[in-house]
């Protein structure tokens, strides 16, 4: 004998089922954004993202992200996209003439991912980076010294907004 359920209790049940789903999917992404750290940035950034003193910054740097604030997708994406290179300073540590080359070895879901891992669960930092993003960067490489500027908190004109629409 089968069940039947009223409209808003189906109504009701869709919902769940497609919270599930979603939440599901973020969860997903956020295990796949560790496991890409993990295998791809950890051996440089240490394995909970510390830093290693002389050869890489700290990943785990809520106040560099917190005064990047809704420029954080940008900065991230442009560096996992076109690398980074020149003088950085944290916590009166200097790394100088340190090169992280783009990660080209990388698909663009996977940069999204280790992206919001990065600014996420490392950093309690609300942005998401949509594989859209990375996908603009990669076809307008971003100049390490605008990256720097940006992580000097100079957005000006330098900084290229990319704004990606979901659909609904």
């Amino acid at each position: 004998m089968s069940k039947k359920f009223p409209p808003a209790s189906r109504a009701c049940m869709a919902m769940l089922l497609i919270a599930g789903i979603s939440s599901t999917r973020f969860a997903q992404a956020d295990e796949n954004g560790a496991a890409v750290f993990l295998n791809n940035c950890a051996s440089c950034h240490g394995a909970s993202a510390e830093g290693i003193d002389g050869l890489a910054p700290p990943l785990r740097n809520t106040e560099l992200w917190s005064k990047l604030g809704s420029s954080a997708p940008d900065y991230i994406s442009g560096v996992v996209t076109s690398g980074m290179s020149g003088k950085i300073s944290v916590e009166g540590q200097s790394y100088r003439g340190m090169v992280m080359p783009p990660q080209t070895h990388l698909s663009s879901a996977e940069l999204a991912a280790v992206s919001t891992y990065v600014l996420k669960e490392l950093n309690g930092h609300s942005a998401i980076v949509p594989a859209e993003l990375i996908e603009a960067k990669k076809q307008m490489p971003v100049a390490h010294t605008k990256l720097l500027a940006l992580r000097q908190g100079e957005t000006g004109n330098e900084q290229v907004a990319v704004v990606v629409q979901t659909g609904n």
